[in-house]
């Protein structure tokens, strides 16, 4: 893997590049689609590449349980298995740990309230956690079988490996915001542990698999925690970093901890986010200087009626930049979703026709409202990426997030 920078914006962090793989390229900053199972949910790869979608992130934990990673391998590897000749990131497992794990014992997720305020957990919303965390890594009850599955950082890269992604992420705990300090700090450190133990067993097949590997920067909403994990895990050799874990408990911890970690990042090195990927916080974050993130959102929505919007289609940080097709003020509207996006969904068919689809639960809609809510993402990032060459970024943000 090699990375070039193209633009460093003068007033910010934001910058474009280049992130070169053996299946081609990724322009910067960019929203990576995530296809969990081998497949963005509701489409194929033949739209994706409609699209012009030049990466997608697959699943470690969901493909190590179906099909598996052995079946994949004797099929050719995931650029095979699933016919994306393109691109392909891997994730390493730690997020189910959290999901299957604190997730479930907190009622927090990634979507909804992943920066959970000055919420506490009633004790009635509490699940039974199916993970659980300890040095030797992570044991999972398989959420749709029961199965015991163990993870560490020698198996998890080792599915990778099987997988073949072009790049792949070292095992961590994702925490909870909920987690208190010493919590915090006890999983850094086993964080910190994994990342070296991930590096010697990547180095192992690193000259075959030609994979690229990110170490993941954990910590917390702690200001020390956060600025010892930057440091170390910058210091190891990787050929990327991503920042995760719990990003404290509102947008604006988020943007706070962005400023701690990012100055100590290496300048030649890309910078990936994990799980973000809002409009707001594209935004928020590409000035940060945050060059790729991933996020299930836009397909999630799609499937519960929300669709993206843009400023000339009354879209502001207001109402997410969204609309809920299900409102009865839709049934008799003639106008396409967004009357500036260029979709299948917006050229061919009303708004009142996706409310028609959406109230009685026909496929095409899940379709539909997926193609438009990604191609919609897709060409956003181009037009971030298109101010920043042109020196044009803060206006274009100011003209999306502007009240």
């Amino acid at each position: 893997m090699q990375f070039l920078i193209k633009t460093q914006s003068k007033s910010s962090g934001a910058r474009t590049g280049i992130i070169k793989t053996l299946h081609g390229a990724i322009h910067t900053p960019y929203l990576i689609p995530v296809a969990t199972a081998a497949t963005v949910r509701g489409l194929d790869q033949k739209d994706m590449e409609s699209l012009g979608a030049e990466v997608l992130l697959a699943n470690t934990y969901h493909l190590h349980l179906k099909p598996g990673e052995k079946t994949i391998k004797k099929l050719h590897g995931l650029h095979e298995f699933m016919n994306w000749h393109k691109p392909l990131f891997t994730d390493s497992g730690g997020f189910q740990a959290f999901s299957l794990g604190y997730g479930m014992e907190h009622n927090i997720n990634k979507i909804g309230s992943f920066f959970p305020g000055s919420k506490t957990t009633k004790k009635e919303d509490m699940q039974e956690k199916k993970a659980v965390i300890d040095d030797n890594g992570i044991r999972f009850k398989a959420h749709d079988s029961g199965k015991l599955v163990h993870l560490n950082p020698e198996k998890s890269i080792k599915i990778q490996q099987d997988l073949g992604a072009d790049i792949i992420l070292a095992l961590d705990e994702c925490t909870s915001p909920l987690s208190d300090y010493e919590y915090t700090r006890n999983s850094m450190e086993r964080t910190h542990k994994w990342a070296l133990e991930s590096l010697k067993w990547h180095k192992k097949k690193a000259k075959r698999t030609k994979q690229a590997l990110y170490g993941i920067i954990q910590g917390g909403e702690y200001k020390d925690l956060r600025l010892k994990s930057a440091k170390f895990i910058s210091s190891l050799g990787f050929d990327g970093i991503a920042i995760g874990g719990s990003l404290g408990k509102s947008k604006d911890d988020m943007y706070k901890i962005l400023d701690w970690v990012t100055p100590l990042l290496p300048k030649s090195k890309p910078v990936h986010l994990l799980g973000i990927g809002s409009i707001e916080d594209v935004f928020g974050c590409v000035e940060k200087g945050i060059d790729t993130f991933d996020c299930v959102l836009p397909t999630r929505v799609a499937r519960r009626g929300s669709l993206f919007i843009s400023p000339e289609s009354k879209g502001s940080p207001k109402n997410k930049f969204r609309i809920n097709i299900d409102n009865a003020k839709f049934k008799l509207d003639k106008n396409p979703i967004d009357k500036n996006c260029n979709c299948v969904a917006c050229k061919n068919y009303s708004r009142a026709y996706l409310s028609h689809l959406f109230r009685t639960k026909e496929l095409a809609y899940y379709r539909l409202a997926s193609l438009h809510n990604v191609n919609f993402m897709l060409r956003l990032m181009e037009k971030i990426r298109d101010s920043i060459d042109n020196n044009s970024f803060n206006q274009l943000k100011k003209k999306w997030l502007k009240a």
